[in-house]
């Protein structure tokens, strides 16, 4: 026989639910699948992260996480959207440092805070974020480069207008009196693509993107933003080496998770902790 619960017995179990201490909350926790929202394309280096993460959480929750790409205006659409969202630990947002720090600097208005409207889980150190030209520009270094490219029409792709790319172009023309122009794309995979195929002459961006088309001898790097060379590309100099000291040129990139602001601490910290884990593995050691 099916008994139907009466509208004061819902009502006194949500109230009693609404009492609930964190932590019960967080053992609670999740109940549902997972959403993370990746504020940039596949393939890049942020939704590389995020799927990453998100397959370890979900295996480690035992309930599916879904990635979901909502790119454009250096991040804000996604942002936007995980702003508007529950606090209930069940949409995440992967970024980068350009949605995050950048974008306040660059923008008059913004249609989120990144200081007000999120929590942040995680963040995670990408590395360095070289400059690189096609394989068919003659030159090994910058000031070969900025020689070159004095003379000819050359176009700059960045992984978003206001992005670290996008003010290493602009940094570059202004140090040499250039006139590159910036070709802004809505991430890193179909950006790097082009700079193989030659419709762009050079780009900056995190190494583990380009590094597929750095092995296929498509793109050369010829400047790292660092003080001391990559361990990695030891025989590359740094900007400071050749000569360009201004702080653009010193530079790492981050990748961060947050949550909409509210969102519960113990659920915060329980996410944390899954990043923290999954930070270890070897997938995402790779």
């Amino acid at each position: 026989m099916l008994i139907r619960p009466k509208r004061r017995d819902i009502l006194r179990l949500s109230a009693a639910a609404a009492l609930l201490p964190a932590p019960a909350l967080a053992q609670a926790w999740p109940v549902k699948p997972i959403k993370i929202v990746c504020t940039y394309p596949p393939g890049g280096l942020t939704d590389v992260f995020a799927r990453a993460y998100g397959e370890y959480v979900s295996q480690k929750v035992g309930q599916p996480v879904v990635v979901e790409n909502k790119a454009g205006a250096a991040g804000a659409i996604g942002a936007e959207l995980v702003k508007q969202s529950p606090p209930d630990g069940y949409t995440l947002m992967f970024t980068n440092s350009t949605t995050m720090m950048q974008n306040k600097v660059l923008f008059k208005k913004l249609p989120y805070d990144p200081d007000k409207d999120f929590t942040l889980v995680a963040w995670f150190n990408t590395g360095h974020l070289p400059t690189a030209v096609n394989k068919d520009v003659p030159v090994k270094n910058i000031p070969e480069f900025a020689a070159w490219a004095k003379e000819r029409k050359v176009s700059a792709a960045t992984y978003g207008a206001g992005s670290y790319a996008h003010v290493v172009a602009e940094s570059i023309n202004k140090h040499y009196g250039l006139k590159m122009e910036a070709v802004h794309y809505r991430g890193e995979a179909l950006m790097w693509q082009d700079m193989a195929s030659g419709a762009v002459q050079t780009a900056s961006g995190s190494y583990a993107t380009m590094l597929p088309f750095l092995q296929s001898g498509s793109v050369k790097v010829i400047a790292v933003p660092t003080l001391e060379r990559m361990k990695k590309l030891p025989d590359v100099p740094t900007f400071h080496e050749q000569g360009l000291t201004e702080k653009a040129f010193q530079v790492r990139g981050w990748v961060g998770c947050a949550a909409p602001a509210g969102t519960p601490d113990a659920v915060v910290q329980k996410l944390s902790d899954l990043m923290v884990e999954g930070g270890k593995t070897e997938r995402v050691q790779k």
